[in-house]
């Protein structure tokens, strides 16, 4: 996908983290107080629903310009400082993107920061649908793309709300989704050009957690391997909380394997970063069957994924 998946099964990824102990160490055994938080599912099934009506949001297109401006008057709206970086991006086929960041800051005097982020943007090109005729054809994104700034915006709406005098960022980047397999390099664009290019001078947050593809029906999230290597301690804190909150089905204390994805741009920049990510080692892919199919839509959504998803980074926000 946007992702340039490494096989990696679970032994090899444990021999590849030199044995780490915070992935063998079951979640639930990890006892955190519990914390009411407020998420509401069915709201960022509504934000999720609203990214996907506006078309593919496949960059250099009307729909991508109207979901672009859309984004940045929500997060204002929530009464985030939000700062819009552009930039016009090559493509791996030579293509130039114009592609829009969007960073969102609450509390932004407070220290401790961390960053959430997802990408908004769609692929180009159904080309794992399983009719070859599909394969020209852009997919709409509802999971791929849509689902994780769906989480990030009701969480931007309750932070509107409540922040807690905590100082959070909300990233959207753009140009994810237009790679090829084979060059890891043409992922990741917009995220790429963010850490190289920081919006705010010398940014540098104390950790960071990328939701991608979090919305679909029967999700599993394994942890996932360059997480695993970069920030142990918080991939292990955000399962502990999820099988807390009684999503441990959802969130199995298991490895799955090595994603080339936003998160690693972040990692290379020297930011701890986890990747939570629906990724089923059992399926042949990996990914969710609908991935980078002309089926990425609104049917395959659940909003109890997105709930369980929201509620435990809103809970880990909480805590931290």
């Amino acid at each position: 996908m946007q992702k340039t998946l490494l096989i990696i099964m679970a032994a090899l990824a444990l021999a590849g983290c030199g044995g780490k102990k915070a992935t063998q160490t079951a979640a639930a055994e990890i006892t955190q107080p519990s914390v009411e938080v407020a998420f509401d599912a069915d709201s960022a099934y509504a934000y999720v629903d609203r990214q996907v009506a506006f078309g593919p949001r496949v960059p250099n297109t009307e729909a991508h310009r109207l979901c672009g401006d859309w984004l940045a008057s929500e997060l204002r709206r929530h009464g985030a400082d939000v700062t819009e970086q552009r930039a016009v991006l090559k493509a791996f086929d030579g293509t130039d993107l114009q592609a829009r960041n969007f960073f969102a800051r609450f509390n932004p005097q407070a220290k401790g920061r961390i960053l959430l982020l997802a990408h908004w943007d769609c692929r180009p090109w159904a080309d794992e649908d399983p009719d070859p005729a599909n394969h020209d054809k852009p997919v709409d994104g509802a999971n791929d793309g849509a689902s994780g700034v769906g989480v990030l915006l009701e969480i931007a709406r309750q932070l509107g709300k409540d922040s807690g005098g905590k100082g959070v960022d909300i990233l959207f980047v753009d140009a994810e989704d237009w790679g090829t397999d084979g060059d890891e390099d043409s992922w990741a664009l917009g995220a790429r050009h963010f850490v190289e290019n920081p919006p705010v001078e010398g940014y540098m947050p104390d950790e960071a957690i990328l939701l991608d593809m979090v919305g679909g029906k029967d999700a599993i999230f394994c942890r996932e391997y360059f997480s695993e290597k970069a920030a142990p301690a918080l991939a292990q804190k955000i399962w502990a909380i999820a099988a807390q909150r009684g999503h441990g089905g959802m969130f199995p204390n298991r490895m799955g394997g090595a994603v080339t994805d936003d998160h690693v741009q972040l990692i290379e920049h020297g930011i701890p970063t986890i990747d939570i990510i629906e990724y089923n080692p059992d399926r042949p892919s990996g990914f969710n069957p609908r991935w980078h199919t002309v089926a990425d839509n609104m049917e395959g959504i659940s909003a109890k994924t997105l709930g369980a998803v929201g509620e435990t980074v809103m809970q880990y926000l909480k805590e931290r």
